[in-house]
């Protein structure tokens, strides 16, 4: 086990940069990534270092472990002094080359933000895990094995002696998450610095492995690093929290001051465009947030209408497993098993649930970018599964889709305002001088000067590029936009002010949108109904308010316990969690899964009856049950009926 140290972070820092400036060199000269930043790290601390893409955070995490120099940048000011184990104060900016080797993976460990490019693709989990203790710690073969066992179970890796032997590739993105967690506690560091380190995770991974870090600092009595963007994480994991703006600190100070107190109007800005799980508890109707610089006036609910639009009744989307000498279908990947739900005009309908739960697909089969293998999708009464692709393509003028990424779906070569003209052109809905002026409307539309249509996207940032995608999907006045992970890339204050983009869209011409994210407290905000995925099916469905205050089914109350809240005053603990293994969803060719059965525990909100993956039926409904068995008075259609039969 790990050397059992105090909570309580101890009197001198670990590391302390002091004075830090970085630039870098480019064609016009060089560019300041930090400009004057000092702060201290103690041992056992947690300090979290927040702030938008661009602020200075990364560079100086970077800095610290003196890689900084291998992506452009130099250190041309200030100190980093750091505390080796002897008690001796060395200046990192000024330490050789030979040292900084010998420190860096012993002294001070690193958690990048993606996994699978700090893991090495060809060699295996164990090899990757004992070198850096063969090499530090001069172990030999079988004891750097044992170490490496040890560790795998602290970071709580099922069947580690068979992960050993596994590449990265053949593991998620969370197991790959928490490999190179142990790699980077591997040699007990003083200091560990963890950039973004969940990021690119789901909701349930992301909480795990919060906990999980959290435990193991308070065991090791590590001094930690942490670089994120969103505050809820900052709220569950800091002790005292710096804040960056274009590489400056601006506001430093413990995480409940920061948050109860900003002083800043940086600060105060961020906190502001944090949506808060929770917050819309006793508002019907969704409605935009009230951003700081935002007149309050503007801030109206938004009803839509009661008349349905898209109508989805039991969509199954398969995808084939072959196997064997003649490539035959052995299996089937079940992607989508029996979805049915209606997203009425001028509403949102979001779909919640983990990465593989199905929601993309669900999206993509909607606007038939994968065909369905079966049901029935229907809008404003058009049988969209029955049309040829000649029809199919005239459809698609009404439904549109926003994608995760804004700079894999724009065209690197094109200036955007031949991107956003394009769907026009491809229809021949505008001719002439009315293309032009459409597209200036979109970009007025979208809130981006129209200096900016004679760029290309890599001149933009990510929020703008988003901005961009959006008024493509509007060029065309579609009645529906599935946003799959719109937001979600984008940093706190950008993600903000794309939602209220989007909901003033939708206020203004009546736009439908399905909405499909991992963010529960996003979720919140822009939802009039929500549906809870889990392993291709909707567990619950039902009103955003009903869903969010009262959840029913098990995999909903885990999903909404571990939802980190931006307040440091209600932090989830490790207790909280209760997460099931998830199981395959694929089966064998001839598998005939059952039809999806609801409760309607109160009048338009359903749960799935049976046992999915280990998750039952919640208490409340069997609790109904036994009511009705008793002959008490229930609501109606306890009956385990289809959903929208």
């Amino acid at each position: 086990m790990l050397d059992h140290i105090p909570e309580q972070a101890t009197a001198d820092p670990v590391a302390r940069l002091n004075g830090l400036r970085v630039e870098f060199q480019t064609k016009d000269g060089p560019v300041v990534g930090v400009e004057d930043v000092s702060f201290d790290i103690n041992a056992g601390e947690t300090v979290c270092v927040v702030g938008e893409s661009g602020s200075g955070k990364s560079v100086s995490s970077l800095s610290l472990m003196r890689l900084v120099e291998f992506g452009g940048g130099e250190i041309t000011g200030g100190q980093l002094w750091f505390g080796r184990d002897g008690g001796q104060d060395i200046d990192l900016a000024t330490t050789s080359g030979d040292d900084m080797r010998h420190i860096r993976g012993n002294e001070i460990g690193m958690i990048f933000q993606e996994p699978m490019t700090a893991l090495n693709p060809v060699f295996t989990v164990g090899r990757q895990l004992t070198e850096g203790l063969r090499l530090h710690k001069q172990m030999n073969k079988s004891d750097a094995y044992a170490r490496a066992l040890e560790l795998l179970r602290e970071v709580r890796i099922p069947e580690p002696e068979r992960r050993l032997a596994q590449y990265p590739h053949e593991l998620s993105g969370g197991m790959r998450q928490r490999v190179v967690i142990a790699m980077a506690l591997a040699c007990k560091p003083r200091l560990l610095i963890a950039d973004e380190p969940t990021t690119a995770l789901d909701v349930t991974i992301q909480a795990e492995i919060l906990a999980l870090m959290d435990r193991l600092k308070r065991e090791t009595g590590t001094a930690v690093m942490f670089i994120t963007h969103d505050m809820a994480v900052v709220a569950q994991m800091a002790d005292r929290v710096v804040v960056m703006f274009r590489g400056n600190k601006v506001e430093e100070g413990p995480v409940e001051q920061i948050f109860e107190s900003p002083q800043h109007p940086y600060t105060k800005a961020l906190l502001a465009a944090v949506p808060k799980l929770g917050e819309m508890r006793g508002k019907p109707y969704p409605e935009p947030m009230k951003l700081l610089g935002k007149p309050g006036a503007e801030i109206k609910p938004i009803p839509g209408t009661e008349e349905p639009l898209l109508e989805v009744r039991n969509l199954t989307t398969r995808f084939p497993v072959k196997g064997g000498f003649f490539r035959r279908t052995v299996a089937n990947v079940h992607a989508v098993e029996d979805v049915s739900f209606t997203l009425n005009k001028g509403q949102t309908l979001s779909l919640v649930g983990e990465s593989g739960c199905g929601k993309s697909s669900a999206g993509r089969s909607i606007l038939r970018l994968v065909d369905p293998m079966s049901g029935e999708v229907r809008l404003d009464g058009t049988d969209i599964m029955a049309l040829d692709q000649a029809q199919l393509r005239r459809a698609r003028l009404d439904m549109q889709m926003i994608f995760q990424d804004p700079f894999a779906s724009l065209n690197p070569q094109m200036q955007l305002s031949d991107q956003v003209a394009e769907p026009i052109h491809n229809f021949g809905t505008l001719k002439g001088k009315e293309v032009q002026a459409r597209v200036e409307m979109l970009f007025d539309r979208v809130e981006l000067p129209r200096s900016f249509m004679r760029r290309y996207p890599h001149e933009l940032s990510g929020g703008q590029r988003q901005r961009v995608a959006i008024a493509r999907a509007l060029a065309l006045n579609p009645k529906l936009i599935i946003a799959d992970e719109a937001v979600s890339a984008l940093d706190v204050s950008v993600q903000a002010q794309v939602l209220n983009l989007m909901m003033e869209l939708q206020s203004e011409l009546g736009l439908s949108f399905l909405f499909i994210s991992h963010d529960m407290a996003v979720v919140e905000r822009v939802s009039h109904h929500v549906g809870v995925m889990y392993l291709g099916r909707i567990v619950e469905m039902g009103p955003r308010a009903r869903v969010f205050e009262n959840p029913q089914h098990p995999y909903t109350q885990a999903l909404m316990k571990a939802v980190p809240i931006a307040d440091p005053r209600q932090r989830k603990s490790e207790r909280d969690l209760n997460f099931k293994p998830i199981p395959s969803p694929i089966h064998p060719a001839d598998h005939v899964p059952e039809p999806s059965r609801y409760d309607e525990v109160e009048p338009g909100h359903f749960v799935l009856q049976g046992d999915w993956g280990g998750y039952t039926r919640s208490d409340a409904v069997v609790r109904t049950e036994n009511k009705l068995r008793e002959g008490q008075d229930a609501p109606e259609g306890l009956s385990g009926r289809r959903l929208y039969d």
